[in-house]
């Protein structure tokens, strides 16, 4: 319960960053990816999983493919009757790509991904970060991993503690409530108990980001207003 309770949380706080992310870049030559990851989903944690989703994101915004992401692509399809990338090409890509345009990565719950995961996926993000360092990263995560994130990351990062507000969490509740497909499975009195248990029990998460130390995009440029820092 703990766990989902986080979830909530993070999911809500990377959906506001993202859309500000989004309204305030406009029509500016950027991509934005993001990733959600979810403890349960074992096979989408691989990296190579992790980073070809946030690569086909960025890619699907390319009005030509760069040499260092075609080339490639069409070399494995030549081997075995075609071979999946490998780690290490597609963060070529990724480094190719976001050295050709400025790049967003947004990541939700990072603290979800198993921990031997997690330890290729930072040291991919690092090596992306060296070749292309106008790339902006922002994740969230438990406090946990809060170590470990600044040091795979060379310290590159600014770290802030959030706890939403309960009105906040109410309506982004009550929003989600409202979009149930199955409205019959509840009744009012079990709808009123989640409005008043999750918002009393949820849990303290934190932010790592790069948009403030690296570029003159900062994190408190977004809607942050209905958050308190600690």
């Amino acid at each position: 319960m703990e766990r989902r309770r986080h979830v909530l949380t993070s999911r809500y706080f990377s959906s506001v960053v993202i859309d500000s992310l989004c309204d305030r870049l406009g029509e500016q030559d950027v991509a934005v990816a993001c990733f959600y990851f979810d403890f349960a989903a074992k096979t989408e944690q691989l990296p190579t999983s992790m980073l070809g989703a946030l690569l086909k994101q960025v890619v699907g915004g390319l009005t030509n493919l760069p040499g260092e992401i075609s080339e490639p692509y069409e070399n494995q399809k030549r081997v075995l009757g075609g071979r999946a990338p490998r780690l290490s090409d597609i963060v070529k890509m990724l480094q190719a790509t976001s050295s050709e345009k400025r790049t967003f990565i947004c990541i939700d719950a990072l603290d979800e991904c198993a921990a031997e995961y997690r330890v290729k996926l930072l040291n991919s993000l690092n090596q992306i970060l060296e070749k292309a360092p106008g790339t902006r990263i922002f994740a969230t995560g438990r406090p946990h991993i809060q170590d470990e994130v600044v040091r795979r990351l060379s310290g590159k990062v600014t770290a802030i503690r959030i706890t939403p507000k309960r009105g906040d969490i109410i309506r982004y509740l009550q929003n989600r409530l409202d979009e149930d497909t199955t409205p019959d499975a509840m009744d009012s009195s079990l709808e009123a108990e989640i409005l008043r248990k999750i918002p009393e029990d949820i849990s303290e998460m934190y932010v790592e980001n790069t948009l403030e130390t690296t570029s003159g995009y900062s994190l408190t440029d977004t809607n942050l207003d209905s958050y308190s820092s600690h």
